[in-house]
């Protein structure tokens, strides 16, 4: 995975997170979003780590251009910030998870885990930002997202509600037995079907549309 920050003690401590498990290695760090944009394109990670400020180019900014280049590589943003305009504008930009650096380092793992096994990720205080954010029309600007539900055929309704749920799609094909292969495709249906860039953004029209329990 890649790691960019433009804090080098920063870095130094997520990676020290990262070596706790096996099964996470870091191929790259970038102290800027302009080196992470350059490192994902010759590393192609699976998982991309960034924090939204950095200077040269935001990891918001390097997020969309990692989402709209390298589509296999999945991007988290890792910030002290969790004020919903950072949150709406990262999921805009395709992230596929939200950190808080106070969030304790076990999520931090959970998300690598869970995007890179094709899942999204918002930490438990992020998830509630959101929530709430669609309570209030915040996220949404006031507009519905479930009008194209309609559209999904009944497959398609299960998968989105486990999508929803956090599951990947190995988890929701083990769910449904399914092959992964056949819930990619629902997925990619899904996704044309609502209009939406990604997983994140499917989730949250899960959520305001009551597909998801308060869980």
């Amino acid at each position: 995975m890649l790691v960019a920050d433009d804090e080098a003690m920063v870095r130094a401590g997520v990676r020290a997170i990262l070596a706790r498990d096996p099964g996470i290695e870091v191929v790259a760090e970038a102290p800027d979003g302009h080196e992470a944009v350059k490192a994902a394109r010759v590393h192609r990670p699976a998982v991309a780590l960034l924090d939204i400020q950095m200077p040269l180019l935001d990891g918001i900014a390097a997020a969309a251009q990692i989402h709209r280049e390298l589509p296999g590589t999945a991007v988290i943003m890792l910030t002290t910030f969790g004020e919903d305009d950072f949150i709406a504008h990262a999921l805009q930009a395709g992230a596929s998870g939200f950190l808080l650096k106070a969030d304790d380092p076990r999520e931090l793992l959970s998300g690598v885990h869970a995007v890179a096994a094709g899942g999204a990720y918002l930490s438990p205080k992020v998830a509630a930002r959101v929530i709430a954010g669609l309570r209030t029309g915040r996220l949404t600007n006031g507009t519905p997202l479930h009008h194209s539900l309609e559209r999904l055929t009944e497959r398609e309704h299960t998968v989105l509600s486990l999508l929803g749920s956090g599951l990947s799609n190995a988890e929701i094909a083990a769910r449904l037995h399914l092959v992964e292969g056949t819930v990619k495709a629902h997925v990619s249906a899904i996704l044309s079907k609502l209009a939406v860039r990604n997983r994140v953004e499917a989730a949250i029209v899960a959520w305001e549309a009551g597909l998801v329990g308060p869980s």
